[in-house]
């Protein structure tokens, strides 16, 4: 129970953080890894007529640890162009149900295409289940340097409320603040077995601007291979 408190205090306290200067709207992280997983993924972000992707690749190295590498690109008035090169890994903390909390961490560089813009951060991920119902948070310190910015640390949270339905098909809340916005939507997401152990996993969401700094309506969308 003390675990469980300290992580709505932690919540709590990170609800009025801010955010990197990009969309606070993004997505949202588990903390698990797949031994011999392998993936490719596929993410859109869509707010204000701009389209953000990020196409990537990824494979677990061991029962805890999952990485994956990304090419960043963004579509501004039917012009798309590569923006950005990213790598991530994920650390699975615990196993899952070990403790009332799941645990894991998330680390991300990212490193401007035009310029020397390079941002770092490192994310705690939390996860727990109530029945059908699946609660995660995803808090992060960032940090950016560069000769075109002003060197800032900052932190961002995204949370979701999950319930599952079925394995195809699982309704969600999602909400995101941040110093350049504050977003609250519903999310439906779920996985299609196909053949061979491989899965195909897809998530589409409607984000809603909760504040003047956030656009009116943010369309969220994923599709993750997995083999």
């Amino acid at each position: 129970m003390k675990r469980l408190k300290y992580l709505y205090y932690l919540i709590a306290l990170f609800s009025c953080a801010a955010v990197a200067d990009g969309s606070v709207i993004d997505k949202v992280y588990h903390p698990y890894v797949q031994p011999l997983e392998k993936e490719f993924e596929w993410r859109m972000i869509s707010a204000d007529d701009v389209q953000n992707y990020r196409l990537a690749i990824g494979m677990s190295l061991s029962d805890r640890l999952f990485v994956e590498a990304y090419l960043i690109g963004k579509d501004v008035n039917n012009h798309l162009k590569f923006d950005a090169y990213e790598i991530e890994a994920i650390w699975q903390l615990t196993e899952q149900g070990e403790y009332s909390v799941d645990w894991g961490l998330l680390f991300e560089i990212e490193k401007e295409q035009h310029d020397d813009t390079w941002e770092v951060s490192t994310g705690l991920l939390m996860e727990k289940e109530w029945g059908r119902w699946v609660g995660t948070a995803n808090v992060k310190v960032i940090y950016e340097w560069g000769p075109e910015i002003k060197d800032e640390l900052e932190t961002a949270l995204a949370t979701q409320l999950r319930y599952r339905y079925k394995p195809y098909l699982e309704p969600a809340v999602e909400f995101y603040s941040g110093e350049n916005g504050i977003g609250l939507g519903p999310v439906l997401m779920g996985d299609l077995r196909l053949a061979s152990a491989k899965k195909l996993h897809w998530e589409v969401g409607a984000i809603l601007g909760l504040d003047a700094d956030t656009a009116s309506n943010t369309w969220r969308l994923l599709m993750e291979f997995e083999f």
